[in-house]
């Protein structure tokens, strides 16, 4: 995809944030570019706690060096019962990766008009996890990249935003659970409790993380989302009961840069976490819906994991 073709899309999906439609749970069978560039402009209401946790990553933490790949980047396939097909992903193994060793697992989710390749080719995700696990700074993991979009023609499709590639988003939560995860522990070393696996996501990844993760806290105890979508379900659906949230969670990771339309997503999140008291990171950087922040806020978010 090319970088113009990407800004569309993100263009779009702030239309689709921003349409009446969206907040009453439809979704619009098409969302304009002009209308989409005229809500970059929109003002965007900053609570006193809507600051940086953090500041910006070191230059080159996402730059390959000259040895290249410590890791290692590959991809992989599986069945799904859910859409009758055979199915694609990326998983990137830790640096001296062994089938002696049982590691953790992160499943790493992406936007709307991406599919398995976007976080290594758009982020650069793989090197990201490279450069610090190989500097000690984050635990040996696996990554799993998978296709968010569970339909038989999981591609991405010129429209994104029709009901049928949305709907594609939302199936993928049976598909995760059923098919992708037994199919990567049946063929990785991998650590099988819910505390040595975590999800994230960005944009229409980060809604599938909040919709998926802290609605199946037996699964995953560590959850990250960053600049969520308007797939993000309300907050009261997604932690019913506090109380259980807090006893489960390891860590709840929520970023959005403080000039993205979606930002209100997010805030919805966080501020009921913090009215109900569940612990929680809220990170708002400077930047808007791009691969910047999701970039910086991996690189953070890497580092606190399996702890």
């Amino acid at each position: 995809m090319t970088q113009a073709s990407r800004r569309t899309l993100l263009a779009a999906s702030l239309a689709l944030a921003l349409s009446p439609l969206a907040h009453a749970q439809e979704r619009p069978a098409d969302a304009s570019p002009d209308r989409a560039r005229a809500n970059f402009a929109r003002t965007i209401t900053l609570a006193p706690d809507d600051v940086r946790l953090y500041p910006e990553p070191p230059a080159g933490y996402r730059d390959l060096g000259p040895q290249g790949l410590k890791g290692k980047l590959e991809g992989f396939e599986y069945d799904s019962a859910v859409t009758g097909k055979r199915r694609k992903a990326q998983v990137y193994l830790p640096p001296g990766y062994s089938a002696d060793k049982k590691y953790p697992v992160l499943y790493l989710l992406h936007g709307i008009g991406g599919n398995e390749h976007e976080w290594t080719s758009y982020v650069k995700a793989h090197v990201i996890l490279d450069n610090l696990i190989a500097g000690g700074q984050a635990l040996p993991f696996i990554t799993v990249l998978p296709n968010g979009r569970a339909l038989p023609d999981d591609s991405v499709p010129a429209n994104p935003f029709t009901p049928e590639a949305v709907k594609g988003f939302e199936n993928f939560e049976q598909d995760l659970l059923q098919n992708l995860i037994p199919a990567i522990q049946a063929r990785y070393s991998t650590a099988t409790g819910r505390e040595q696996r975590a999800i994230a996501g960005l944009s229409m990844g980060g809604g599938q993380t909040f919709n998926f993760g802290l609605t199946h806290l037996d699964t995953f105890a560590w959850i990250g989302a960053f600049s969520s979508a308007p797939n993000t379900r309300p907050p009261e659906q997604l932690v019913p009961d506090p109380a259980a949230a807090k006893a489960q969670l390891k860590l709840l990771y929520i970023s959005c840069g403080n000039k993205d339309g979606l930002i209100n997503f997010s805030q919805g999140v966080h501020r009921y976490l913090a009215k109900h008291q569940v612990p929680h990171l809220w990170n708002v950087d400077d930047h808007g819906h791009d691969g910047e922040t999701w970039g910086s806020n991996l690189y953070r978010f890497a580092q606190l994991l399996f702890r």
